[in-house]
């Protein structure tokens, strides 16, 4: 997981994309001339910088990286479909593939992925103010845009400017970083003040963003969403977006002599040379690529694949190896969305009945061979700010008549719920065909309950675009998460009864509304742990999100010229061979002399010892 202060990304259960192509490869932004028609902040004004500043660094924590590691070689991985745009805010910018563009965005400051403690990144010093509003940092002078322009305080002024702007169409982002960043402050061009507009617990959470560089962008106006649709912005990370052919693939190349990659907590990372992300539409068929060495790893997580397609003479004969790896982190929110804005859901009983309609721990146990747990609620793995006593409604059929008949429903010939010539039955929108066998027993199960579920199984891009646009009655799907609960995008009424927002459930209340509104003034760690409580005690109530599974591990299968660190991954490591994350990814690498070995040897029926890893290290009671 790339922790990220103020990028609140979706992670849905597979890649959004788009489904359209193009037949000739696209000529990126970073090949053109940049324009330098506007030079951002002509009259640069400098402050002076406080006295008694305890500057603090951290280069003591443990490297959480391998020596071992061989830089070289591509990394062949997939997605089902194509982005619909490079953007990372704006419409249609909240896909997954973003994380891969983001990623390669650093931060001022990051979080060391089994200590937690804050190590630097783009700053290589920072301290806080008397006030509990201000943080400052230094940044490293040698920091660099993909394009070769120093990194710079001005870059971080322009960001505010950037996200403040209302033609970047983004009213998270401008609401944030209005309401909740007050003001950059420049001391000089490599030392940075940035002030909150409220004293907060763990500041360096708020604080910590990333810049926008302002040289690239020209005059931003009500043209910045179509021009920039497909621009490849300039970055400092370890790689940069080269190629791309609509429907196709991306590429992304490893930068030489990429400014940080001699850094305490960066080095011996990013080892590929490039990431090549093919569109491969189905599942399936990327399972076939990976069984033909065409991609490098594959997902194992889902029991079918761990336990029975697993089972073949490639991983038995040790030319692919398997993994299991325990992690300990806040949990996605997957489960099933109600939009409170269809008739249905506008009762909270139905809410409850579709919930105790809901077989889940039968899915768990039959469909999913009892690998994975029950989620409790929305925002669970959050330590003092989980609320540990919700538990999720369970199956009870007879909770389901209660509601019904107390609702004024009644059973119709068929056996579903009925009321003035409607019956109970909504339409579950999804998109990852391996979910379907789990939906079906959810079916089968809600007939019982005389509720009737239409399974709608969408192409990613166009399930996203229905959830964003709130037509949806049911959405399956998951968020990603930070390392505390974020309730404003997701469920004040500020973003309900409009497109374009996270509030998929169209949840409005006013009660949670001023719960949120607390949370999110609060300047004391204990009553913002309180207040979290009382948040997720309301959005129980509402019976606006089903919880459904938690999967507290990673499971892979890997070609055996793949190599990771002798202990696997971090406490917070959620894919193994994530290539970007400058928190926990790029730790692995490819032995391109084993992938010869192993590929003669495959042609030879030459067999290896099987190699199957479970690492419990970071497993929780």
């Amino acid at each position: 997981m790339k922790f990220r202060w103020v990028c609140f990304s979706m992670l849905m259960l597979i890649f959004f994309c788009l489904t359209g192509c193009q037949n000739d490869s696209e000529k990126l932004s970073q090949d053109k001339e940049i324009k330098n028609s506007v030079t951002p902040h002509k009259n640069r004004e400098y402050t002076d910088l406080p006295g008694n500043i305890n500057w603090l660094t951290n280069v003591f924590d443990p490297v959480f990286s391998s020596e071992k590691a061989l830089k070289g070689g591509i990394l062949h991985s997939a997605i089902t479909s194509f982005p619909m745009t490079f953007r990372v805010v704006g419409p249609d910018s909240n896909g997954s593939f973003r994380n891969a563009i983001l990623d390669n965005q650093l931060s001022l400051i990051n979080i060391h992925p089994n200590t937690d403690k804050i190590i630097p990144e783009l700053a290589t010093h920072w301290a806080f103010g008397n006030d509990k509003k201000t943080m400052y940092f230094k940044l490293d002078k040698g920091a660099v845009w993909s394009d070769g322009e120093p990194v710079t305080a001005w870059d971080y002024v322009y960001t505010l400017e950037f996200m403040r702007s209302e033609h970047i169409i983004a009213p998270w982002y401008n609401d944030y970083y209005t309401k909740e960043i007050d003001k950059v402050i420049v001391y000089d061009e490599h030392t940075i003040g940035l002030k909150s507009t409220k004293a907060v617990p763990d500041l360096h959470l708020k604080l910590g963003i990333s810049p926008i560089p302002g040289h690239y962008f020209e005059t931003l106006d009500e043209t910045f969403v179509q021009k920039y649709n497909w621009e490849i912005i300039p970055n400092t990370g370890a790689y940069q977006l080269t190629d791309f052919k609509k429907g196709k693939f991306i590429k992304f190349k490893r930068k030489k002599n990429w400014w940080a990659q001699n850094k305490r907590y960066l080095k011996n990372r990013f080892n590929v040379d490039y990431v090549v992300f093919d569109v491969i539409r189905d599942f399936n068929l990327q399972w076939e690529y990976f069984k033909k060495g065409r991609l490098d790893a594959f997902g194992l997580t889902m029991p079918k694949y761990w336990h029975k397609k697993s089972n073949i003479p490639l991983f038995k004969d040790g030319y692919i190896n398997k993994i299991w790896f325990f992690n300990d982190q806040e949990r996605s929110a997957q489960g099933m969305w109600l939009n409170q804005d269809k008739p249905f859901f506008k009762d909270k009983r139905l809410c409850y009945a579709f919930a105790h309609a809901m077989n889940i721990e039968k899915v768990i146990n039959s469909v999913l061979r009892k690998d994975y747990f029950r989620l409790p609620q929305a925002f669970f793995g959050y330590g003092e700010y989980t609320n540990n006593k919700i538990k999720p409604r369970q199956y009870d059929i007879k909770k389901v008549n209660t509601l019904m008949r107390d609702a004024g429903w009644l059973r119709g010939n068929d056996g579903i719920w009925q009321k003035d010539d409607i019956k109970f039955s909504v339409k579950v929108t999804y998109s990852y065909e391996e979910h379907t066998p789990r939906l079906v027993v959810l079916k089968e199960e809600s007939l019982k309950a005389g509720i009737e579920l239409v399974l709608e199984r969408l192409d990613s891009t166009a399930m996203f675009k229905k959830f964003l646009e709130k037509k949806h009655d049911v959405a399956w799907m998951g968020w990603s998460t930070n390392m505390r609960p974020s309730y404003w995008q997701g469920w004040h009424s500020d973003n309900a009864h409009k497109p374009q927002t996270n509030n998929i459930t169209n949840t409005d209340r006013s009660d949670l509304d001023a719960l949120i509104d607390k949370y999110r003034a609060s300047l004391e760690e204990e009553e913002r742990i309180e207040l979290s409580n009382k948040i997720q005690t309301v959005i129980h109530d509402t019976g606006a999100f089903v919880p459904t599974f938690m999967v507290p591990y990673v499971r892979l299968g890997y070609w055996r010229w793949l190599q990771l660190p002798d202990f696997h991954g971090t406490r917070r490591s959620d894919s193994l061979f994530d290539p970007f994350s400058s928190t926990t990814g790029g730790l692995f690498w490819i032995d391109e002399k084993k992938k010869e070995e192993t590929l003669n040897a495959k042609k030879q029926n030459i067999k290896f010892k099987p190699v199957v890893i479970k690492d419990e290290t970071f497993k929780t009671k």
